[in-house]
């Protein structure tokens, strides 16, 4: 195996993990509008929008592991002898296998996507209770109050957010691109990442605090729609 083919199975892998990615947030959309149905009868496709959501966060663990294993290996083989290729498959089979075999189920309640899938389905629920024991003119006063208070600017980009993630420390919202890839820039400089929104006492922003705002981007795209149709 070369290094070129190296190369070429990891950007595959890691194109594999945008679509996983991509996948996960349309069953969270879907499972979000069972939700919103309010019909009983819905509440087992919940469910099985969960099982997948799980199914496919092991896939994007997995080939997290298959990715790390693969890089070190290889550069391990690299400073070596040409003949220390023919031993990298085997190695990484190997070592790939031992990792998986230590891995629990239970902790992929902890990905960041399934936690965020949790979270909207939670949110969802609670909303819908609300609404349904408002009044549609109160309901509309809500909605509008949420709106105002709720600034759908990315603080870093300075236009509309299209992936909000929301800060569990500070309670900030942030387009998903623009504040990894502040914390990335950060840390590679050894330093800490401050909320960039101003005033904002929050200065160690970390990934780990980051969860996808479900309901505040199907917001952001119904108001959207709203502005196209007028």
């Amino acid at each position: 195996m070369s290094l070129k083919a190296v190369d070429g199975i990891l950007s595959s892998l890691k194109s594999c993990q945008t679509d996983i990615g991509t996948g996960m947030d349309i069953v969270t959309d879907v499972a979000m509008d069972l939700v919103e149905a309010q019909d009983e009868e819905m509440n087992p496709g919940i469910k099985e929008m969960e099982a997948m959501i799980l199914e496919c966060a092991k896939l994007d663990r997995e080939i997290n592991y298959f990715v790390d294993i693969v890089q070190q290996n290889t550069a391990e083989v690299t400073s070596q002898q040409p003949e220390a290729m023919f031993s990298l498959f085997g190695r990484v089979k190997e070592q790939f296998a031992e990792r998986i075999a230590q891995l629990s189920d239970a902790d992929l309640h902890n990905h960041q996507k399934v936690a965020a899938f949790k979270e909207s389905i939670k949110n969802s629920f609670q909303q819908a209770n609300q609404e349904s024991a408002e009044d549609m003119e109160e309901l509309d006063e809500d909605i509008a109050v949420t709106q105002s208070q709720v600034n759908f600017t990315c603080p870093l980009t300075q236009v509309e957010m299209v992936n909000p993630m929301k800060n569990k420390k500070c309670n900030h919202h942030y387009d998903e691109k623009a504040i990894l890839s502040l914390i990335k820039t950060k840390h590679s400089q050894k330093k800490k990442c401050r909320c960039p929104v101003v005033g904002c006492g929050n200065t160690d922003v970390i990934e780990s605090d980051l969860i996808r705002d479900q309901i505040l981007r199907r917001t952001i795209q119904n108001q959207r729609r709203q502005t196209n149709k007028t």
